[in-house]
């Protein structure tokens, strides 16, 4: 019996050993969880449950336990490689088998899918035809497509027209002594083409201005211009006669051959002090055709497409899961994990949501193994097993030692 017992003893330090090892050969592997070895004693019992008092039939391995702690966080300059900074971890799509990891580095196929070494896909949340977030899990793909461009149709105005200006003539646009002040600003039709629009402002009489809007060289304004007046305290009061903050522009053909467009203008933030004139704010709400530059992702784990137009795109979400018990998780390989009954179902989510961590671009998780303490481990591990293969060597000193008594 002494024989069995310690061997026992032997096979469960070497078990140990072996976690050891391999905690410390994945001490540099990404997204990589060490594993501890939980033992067990052994006891002979009846049929009944019921222990007859006995010394026992040695040890046995109970469980191979892995923790999943935080590793730190190692910073590239790849902004695909994404870490996780608290619980959830990735889902990835292997043919149609669903993986979990924490090891986020990621690449693009031939098709722009977001991908893993192992070319298995990422999946998050898609976007509809308007660009918004739809809470439908998919996989996730870069959009090379250009972006569109969009039409001109308000712009905003803020600034500030001096009460000192003169009087002057009717509006000549080619005359520059017929109007006080102007200020231009680029506008876009339906095909992306810029086209310069100016504007001009004439004073009439005191508190009362015109304003005159062309574009290519071609008025586009009213007949007459677009009246403004103002208060005594500087204030806009009214538009044309009524009490508005915008007026639009004639209906006209650019010249690029786009659609006919017309223009509408905020002057809610327009004032009339006793100050020189300056624009302080001019913004308009179009752009021309822009061609995918770069991308990146945010803590929420938004895919954003950067365009050469300066504007940007939601192409996706990257989503977390949790689970109940990620110990339950069966392990795959490749620092990946199937969902298994004593996992509890998954929980799938938006970054930041719930109990769900927060993303890290450009930082990938490392190992949470420490080496220090895995070496003291195997210290521990190494004096076991020679501990057992000493109880082995005593029994058969005994055993040769009653094998001699008749000598």
């Amino acid at each position: 019996m002494t024989f069995e017992i310690a061997l026992t003893g032997i096979n469960a330090a070497s078990t140990e050993l072996e976690s050891i090892s391999n905690n410390i050969a994945n001490n540099a592997t990404t997204g990589f969880k060490r594993s501890n070895v939980e033992f067990s004693d052994v006891y002979a019992s009846s049929a009944f449950g019921a222990a007859n008092p006995s010394t026992g039939q040695g040890v046995r391995i109970a469980n191979i336990r892995q923790e999943f702690l935080q590793g730190d966080l190692q910073f590239t300059t790849r902004n695909l490689d994404l870490a996780v900074e608290g619980q959830g971890m990735f889902r990835l799509d292997d043919n149609g088998d669903t993986l979990y990891t924490r090891a986020g580095s990621f690449g693009l196929d031939r098709e722009g899918n977001l991908v893993n070494a192992k070319n298995q896909k990422l999946t998050g949340y898609g976007v509809n035809e308007d660009d918004e977030i739809q809470p439908i899990l998919t996989e996730l793909k870069i959009d090379y497509s250009d972006l569109a461009p969009k039409t001109t149709e308000s712009i905003e105005l803020s600034m500030n027209l001096d009460i000192n200006a003169e009087v002057l003539p009717p509006f000549d646009m080619n005359d520059a002594d017929t109007f006080n002040f102007s200020t231009s600003v680029t506008v876009y039709d339906s095909l992306g083409a810029s086209q310069l629009a100016n504007i001009y402002f004439r004073k009439d009489a005191p508190n009362s201005w015109t304003s005159f809007t062309a574009i290519d060289g071609v008025e586009v304004s009213q007949v007459g211009g677009d009246e403004i007046t103002f208060d005594t305290d500087g204030q806009l009061t009214a538009i044309n006669g009524a009490a508005a903050t915008t007026f639009t522009t004639n209906t006209f053909n650019p010249t690029s051959g786009a659609n006919a467009m017309a223009v509408t203008f905020d002057l809610s933030e327009i004032s009339q002090f006793d100050n020189a004139f300056g624009v302080n704010r001019i913004v308009q709400d179009g752009y021309a055709a822009g061609r995918l530059d770069n991308f990146d992702i945010d803590p929420s784990g938004i895919l954003f497409g950067r365009f050469s137009n300066g504007q940007s795109k939601m192409m996706g979400q990257v989503t977390l899961t949790s689970f109940p018990n990620q110990s339950g998780l069966k392990q795959a390989g490749d620092t990946a994990w199937y969902e298994t009954y004593a996992s509890g179902e998954p929980a799938t989510g938006a970054p930041e949501s719930a109990s769900l961590g927060s993303l890290q671009s450009g930082a990938l998780e490392g190992s949470n193994v420490d080496l220090t303490k895995e070496l003291v481990a195997m210290i521990g591990a190494q004096r076991s097993f020679q501990a057992n293969a000493q109880v082995i060597s005593t029994g058969d000193t005994i055993t040769q030692t009653v094998i001699n008594i008749r000598r």
